[in-house]
């Protein structure tokens, strides 16, 4: 397949109306009975996940249409990579892996509780709540989803507002597969992301910026929902002296580039040392070229998703330039084109000051600054002043060197000589830390923290516990020994 214009995108039938919020007591209420008269076994649970992956892998072609509707343009293949190939991977590994996750987990008791014997069981929780952003509009909805089925709950789904023609695709897909009681899709504006937040739900996953994630936080706490949280803020890259440039650059323009840099993973900063910075901007420049040649037709770079997010990062580089601050465009572009097609090239600002708000707020965009630093001490102290970050990018080909930055930086996840991949590892839980997340989900880590791991003890037929009890007197010796 290849980039789509809008024109010819996979649009659906019928975009789905939206749910009004007042309707989601009676849809929550039916979608817990049905989890409460059918608890979903393993083989439900298995069947649930295969035919997902049978009907997703059906509508590649469908879902990447939808997303470009929305974008206005997005790649085909980025679509591909990281909305569909993503997802089925996820659901592969929950397959492979479901039967042992939910078998009990031997606990040892100690001598004290001789011969009681413990374990500790994944027990679904009930109705889990996703509330999903548009910038990964399938695959920010769809692994935590899959998650909550494999760890046997049902799902209340809450897709972006901001991409209806993905979202009604999503009702339409999970319709086919799923009855409505055990997942139920909702559309509609904030006023029903806030009130699912605010709804009893027994879990909670929501994908978006810290600031609606701390009224997400708020609202739940009405009810003391658990939660996953996966917000954002601004993800360093620092490279390191020792490191080459090209590679760099080649590793860093992926990172940063993807779906023109609408990743909350996506580096946001560079910190590289004073003396390769021009060097370091001259192959990024280079990068640009190579991907997506003069601009004159960039089918491989998507567009910004609505008016609103390009003039905030507008916004961002006009201010840069009132201060003075060095902006540069890696591509030249028509301007009314750029601003037909929401278009902004890849672009890069030299050292800005600390009060830009490019350097306060979380980029979410091809925009990237790249600052100087005189050692790496400086650098690392530049990332310990800011808020925990949700992902780190270290490039050094010195072990050393890398772990003397992991030992003083604390983020969501790290990846070493590369970006965003870490996200990618099934067997690693994704997740920040502080203000840019709380709790992690993939794989092992979404399947725990979508379940109640219920401790059991199995008291034998003779107990020393049939012994504690009045007069203490006749058992000093007991005693004695258990509080050794």
């Amino acid at each position: 397949m290849r980039g789509v214009s809008p024109a010819t995108c996979y649009i659906p039938a019928m975009i789905t109306a939206s749910t009004e919020p007042a309707a989601l007591p009676a849809i929550l209420h039916t979608v817990r009975s049905a989890w409460q008269a059918n608890r979903p076994s393993l083989g439900q649970r298995r069947s649930d996940l295969q035919r997902l992956r049978i009907a997703l892998k059906a509508r590649l072609e469908e879902m990447a249409d939808a997303i470009a509707a929305d974008f206005g343009h997005r790649s085909t293949h980025e679509s591909l990579i990281a909305d569909g190939m993503t997802v089925l991977n996820e659901i592969d590994h929950l397959l492979g892996h479901l039967r042992s996750w939910m078998r009990p987990r031997r606990v040892a008791v100690g001598w004290r509780f001789w011969p009681a014997r413990a374990q500790t069981r994944a027990v679904p929780l009930g109705v889990v709540g996703v509330i999903s952003p548009w910038n990964y509009p399938v695959n920010l909805a769809l692994i935590p989803l899959a998650t909550a089925i494999a760890a046997g709950n049902h799902v209340i789904l809450k897709p972006s507002e901001h991409t209806p023609r993905t979202s009604a695709f999503l009702h339409d897909l999970l319709a086919d597969v799923f009855p409505p009681d055990r997942v139920a899709v909702v559309q509609g504006d904030a006023a029903l992301a806030s009130a699912l937040a605010g709804s009893p739900l027994d879990h909670l996953v929501f994908t978006g910026s810290t600031a609606i994630g701390r009224k997400v936080m708020a609202a739940a706490a009405q009810h003391l929902t658990p939660l996953t949280l996966e917000l954002g803020g601004k993800s360093p890259a620092i490279v390191c002296s020792d490191y080459p440039l090209p590679k760099a650059a080649a590793r860093l323009a992926t990172g940063k580039w993807f779906n023109a840099g609408q990743t909350c993973i996506a580096p946001d900063y560079v910190l590289i040392d004073g003396l390769r910075q021009r060097e370091f901007v001259q192959q990024l420049q280079t990068q640009v070229r190579a991907r997506y040649g003069d601009f004159s037709h960039p089918d491989d770079y998507t567009r910004i998703i609505n008016d609103d997010q390009y003039q905030r990062l507008l916004g961002y580089l006009a201010q840069a330039r009132e201060r003075g601050v060095p902006v540069i465009e890696l591509a030249g572009i028509d301007p009314e084109r750029a601003r037909r097609e929401r278009l902004i090239v890849p672009t890069i600002v030299l050292d800005p000051p600390a009060d830009l708000d490019l350097m306060q707020d979380e980029i979410f965009g091809p925009i990237l600054p790249v600052c100087a630093y005189p050692d790496l001490d400086h650098a690392v102290a530049d990332v310990q002043r800011r808020d925990r970050p949700l992902a780190l990018y270290i490039f050094s080909e010195k072990r050393a060197v890398v772990e003397r930055v992991l030992g003083q930086v604390v983020a969501g996840g790290v990846t070493v000589n590369d970006t965003l991949l870490h996200f990618a590892i099934n067997g690693l839980p994704f997740g920040g830390v502080g203000p840019s997340g709380m709790g992690a989900y993939h794989a092992r880590a979404g399947f725990d923290a979508m379940s109640k791991q219920l401790p059991i003890l199995w008291q034998s037929r003779w107990a020393a516990s049939d012994l504690l009890k009045p007069p203490y007197s006749r058992m000093a010796g007991l005693l004695k020994a258990l509080t050794r």
